[in-house]
């Protein structure tokens, strides 16, 4: 974008005060200085990212904001948005998730922005368990100037079930910085091993995850009293936090698994690339994904992945040579992914995965992915 007028894109971002990908965008737009960030923050308390935005030189604003009260939030989020884009008057608003992203489109849209544009992170979750909100996707789309998918299952459903132009819709894969992920920390890595028993373990298959329905633990569950027949001492690593963990664990129970489940708890962020590293499989089972980070950090790290025909797993991987997609959402058929899986060269599947995440689910991919989408719409709109 050096070739052209150096933009001012307003970020919006709800109910996280800390977005590891938010960091990676100021660290390289500080460093190159050839865009321009600001950020509005949505969240119920001061953000801990408000000191390191500005620390960059970019402007941040923080709106009191209360996710158990969202309807009333966003309402109350209108006009304090449309009062600082009036201030700020930023070239180009960029939403990220559905609570920022609707009011962030509404003042936009009064403020007379010309570029509004929003990262489609959210896909069907309102088709598939709250139909009454499916309305306000359709208006995002309607109020955005571009919608940018994370995937081409993103990209086909905003597409087909809500009817927005194929031209309005672009598609940038969300990208990490591999160096975490390609770095070996064998006392860590060994630490993990001895707080979660896997010595003597073959295969350990871990699942990075939250215990909510759409992620498939009940599937895995299924899937483990399959995999345990043929592999006595597999171990499965379970970790996330939520509200069905309580359920997951009683259908743990009830199978006669919990000598193969590990609920591994709170993990600290620094150590999980050496969790990975710790497992032989991971295991992606959910109903549906936008795009999935995690499966991304786990080919980064070596780990061969057995993952649901869903996100930009599904994208990528079009032979079992870089990992195994499933096609039937059930635990019988990930059993068989992984057992095939197994009777081939893990090692291999794992390392050709790398190579490929690498390529396509970088960081450096993404942002240069945005870059261009930002040019694109001020060229267009501007």
């Amino acid at each position: 974008m050096t070739a052209h007028r150096r933009p001012h894109v307003m970020h919006t971002f709800a109910n996280n005060d800390g977005v590891p990908y938010l960091s990676w965008f100021m660290e390289r737009a500080a460093k190159e200085g050839n865009v321009h960030f600001s950020f509005l923050i949505l969240y119920p308390t001061r953000p801990k990212m408000l000191e390191e935005i500005r620390s960059y030189g970019f402007e941040c604003e923080w709106i009191k904001f209360d996710d158990k009260r969202r309807a009333r939030g966003m309402i109350w989020a209108v006009p304090k948005m449309w009062w600082y884009m009036m201030r700020y008057r930023p070239d180009i608003v960029h939403g990220h998730l559905f609570d920022d992203t609707l009011p962030a489109m509404v003042a936009a849209f009064f403020a007379r922005i010309k570029v509004r544009l929003f990262t489609r992170q959210d896909s069907c979750f309102h088709w598939n368990y709250a139909p009454r909100w499916v309305f306000l996707d359709r208006l995002n789309a309607l109020l955005a100037t571009r919608v940018i998918a994370v995937s081409e299952d993103t990209r086909t459903f905003t597409t087909e079930k809500e009817h927005v132009a194929a031209s309005k819709v672009g598609m940038v894969h969300h990208g990490i910085p591999p160096e975490p992920f390609t770095t070996i920390n064998e006392n860590v890595k060994e630490k993990l091993r001895e707080r979660f028993g896997l010595h003597n373990s073959f295969p350990v298959i871990g699942t990075v995850a939250r215990f909510i329905e759409w992620k498939g633990y009940r599937h895995i569950v299924e899937a483990a009293g399959v995999i345990v027949k043929s592999y006595p001492n597999a171990k499965f690593l379970f970790c996330g936090s939520g509200p069905q963990r309580p359920e997951i664990e009683k259908r743990v129970k009830d199978s006669g698994l919990q000598e193969h489940v590990v609920f591994t708890g709170w993990v600290d962020r620094e150590d999980v690339p050496s969790l990975y590293r710790t497992m032989d499989v991971y295991l992606h089972a959910a109903d549906h994904e936008p795009f999935g980070f995690v499966f991304a950090e786990a080919m980064m790290s070596g780990v061969p992945v057995v993952s649901t025909r869903t996100g930009g797993f599904a994208d990528v991987v079009k032979d079992d040579r870089t990992g195994v997609v499933v096609n039937e959402r059930s635990g019988k058929a990930l059993a068989n992914g992984v057992l095939a899986l197994l009777k081939k060269d893990p090692v291999a599947v794992g390392r050709a995965g790398c190579e490929l995440a690498l390529d396509r689910f970088s960081f450096d991919r993404m942002w240069a992915g945005y870059m261009a989408e930002y040019q694109m719409a001020l060229n267009t709109n501007g």
